[in-house]
């Protein structure tokens, strides 16, 4: 590691930093809202955008700078087991084409504006819709703090972050400023900023795994010697290795099936889908978006260039920023930098619209205020976005980052058990709401409580994602056994409650909303009488 400040590396950081930021600060006057105080405007962009700008508001948000950071750096750590990640953002694509445009049509057709809006709409459940809220929330938060952490990673080997000094203040005023920053234009922009700072935050993420996947392999001795590089390092530390370990193929595969599950249940990643202007726009970015995954295995390539380049750092999400201030030149250092500070503003910034606009339309305004305006809606969402993203820095300075990136695992197992409710709705009313809320509280009680009992070498609880599967006795990922119960209950119960003739909430939807497009005649929001024509 350089000493001290890399004063051309910072500068062009910054000079990125100031352009993003200007940026942002502007999206509110790009494709200006008619009526400002709507959630639809604030929250989703006014349902407006096309192919392009939906193909990179998606790509800044589901590959972020923990994305950039986190996987070269499994690669690093355990080999070819990280590489986990590829297959997985390979299956999600056939899998969103099948419902991700039912989505955006009912939503679109209703007004819906969260998952759990749909939830509520179809099983006629504010029990399940709020169990689905929650569970969105709560897996949000350790997600937008590992964007924190990549920007405090780069700050660190920058040499303006972390540091020795006892004051804590002084110490972490770099990465409050950029939280204060994004703070300030996500507030004042809403889902625009994202969308427009995607542009950049794509472009340079593009150029710099170009150039590194190029130019490193050249100063290293070409692929041959990277790969000979680490094969030396895994068989003399006894772990990992450039294939999977035998042992470790069931683990392998079961967390990029239920990694694959999951991320779409996100509901940043549904806040983007449903800011697209047409249900052809989804099916479109379903077959481009796959581009993402070639750049993300070039990626994870690099964890292999940081051995053979002699990177040593005691904490692996270090390795990659130190990697590219040891090979590149300064000022490309910079670039490389600004790519994943950038790559953590634009995925923190649309996190915490999502999860504001959860908890703004399915607890605030279900339980606390259900006639509230909506201008009351878009100022409660303003708010609690800035609530959630305090929440994530408070999360980053007081807690070990390790404890962070345990609970962005638990998270993964929390949101996949929404699964049923969303996806299982979009096809089928069969499902009992009742059903569908046991079999979630199963799945959130057997995941949370076999992740707490997986021990690591520096962590007694909260050690990793999998675990011994019952009654197969292979180790495998512990959100796909969760969800497995959680189906398991559900259809049960669904047979049960069936019998004994339990009530079923009304289910406000009827089969042609979820095939309808933007120009089909008869679909439009639909708002709820309390909030149409509110605001103006």
């Amino acid at each position: 590691m350089k000493d001290g400040v890399n004063g051309v590396a910072l500068g062009v950081f910054l000079f990125f930093f100031l352009l993003v930021t200007a940026m942002g600060f502007l999206a509110a006057r790009w494709r200006k809202a008619d009526n400002a105080h709507s959630l639809d405007e604030w929250g989703l962009g006014g349902r407006s955008f096309g192919t392009w700008i939906t193909w990179f508001l998606l790509g800044g948000d589901l590959y972020t700078a923990y994305t950039f950071v986190a996987v070269p750096a499994a690669i690093y750590s355990l080999g070819a087991a990280g590489f986990f990640a590829v297959p997985y953002t390979i299956l999600v694509y056939p899998l969103i084409f099948t419902f991700l445009p039912r989505l955006w049509s009912v939503s679109h057709r209703h007004g819906y504006v969260t998952t759990s809006d749909f939830v509520r709409g179809r099983f006629g459940s504010k029990g399940l819709s709020l169990a689905v809220a929650l569970t969105g929330i709560l897996a949000t938060m350790p997600y937008i703090a590992l964007q924190l952490v990549g920007i405090q990673a780069v700050l660190d080997v920058l040499g303006v972050g972390g540091g020795d000094s006892s004051n804590w203040f002084v110490k972490d005023l770099p990465l409050l400023i950029a939280f204060g920053v994004l703070a300030a234009y996500t507030y004042s922009s809403g889902l625009r900023a994202p969308a427009l700072i995607a542009f950049v935050k794509d472009a340079l993420i593009y150029i710099v795994i170009a150039v590194a996947i190029i130019y490193i392999p050249i100063k290293l001795g070409g692929f041959d010697d990277i790969f000979a590089a680490a094969g030396d390092k895994f068989a003399a530390s006894g772990k990992g290795g450039l294939i999977p370990a035998a042992g470790g193929q069931w683990a392998y595969a079961t967390l990029a099936l239920g990694s694959a599950l999951a991320l779409f249940m996100y509901p940043h990643s549904v806040t983007a889908t449903l800011s697209s202007r047409s249900r052809e726009v989804i099916r479109r970015n379903t077959t481009i978006l796959p581009l993402y995954s070639l750049m993300l295995g070039l990626l994870a390539l690099l964890g292999f260039m940081a051995i053979a380049a002699g990177v040593k750092v005691d904490n692996g999400q270090l390795a990659i920023p130190q990697l590219f201030e040891n090979m590149f030149p300064d000022w490309f250092t910079g670039v490389a930098f600004a790519a994943i500070g950038i790559g953590a503003l634009v995925p923190a910034a649309i996190m915490s619209i999502a999860a504001a606009n959860l908890f703004t339309r399915n607890v605030y305004k279900d339980f606390i205020k259900p006639d509230a305006t909506a201008a009351q809606e878009t100022r409660v969402s303003k708010i609690v976005s800035l609530l959630v993203k305090v929440g994530a820095l408070v999360f980053v300075l007081t807690m070990d980052k390790t404890v962070a990136i345990n609970f962005q695992l638990l998270g993964g197992i929390w949101i996949l058990q929404t699964f049923p409710a969303l996806v299982g709705g979009l096809f089928s009313r069969w499902f009992h709401r009742w059903a569908l809320l046991a079999g979630w509280a199963a799945g959130m009680l057997y995941g949370t409580v076999a992740a707490y009992g997986v021990a690591s070498p520096t962590k007694a609880h909260f050690g990793g994602s999998s675990k011994e599967i019952p009654g197969i006795g292979e180790i495998g990922y512990i959100g796909l056994t969760a969800f497995v119960l959680n189906i398991a209950v559900t259809v049960v119960l669904t047979f049960v409650l069936k019998a004994v003739k339990a009530p079923e909430g009304v289910d406000e939807t009827v089969p042609a909303d979820y095939t309808a497009d933007a120009g089909d005649p008869g679909v439009q929001v639909e708002l709820p009488p309390a909030t149409a024509g509110a605001g103006n």
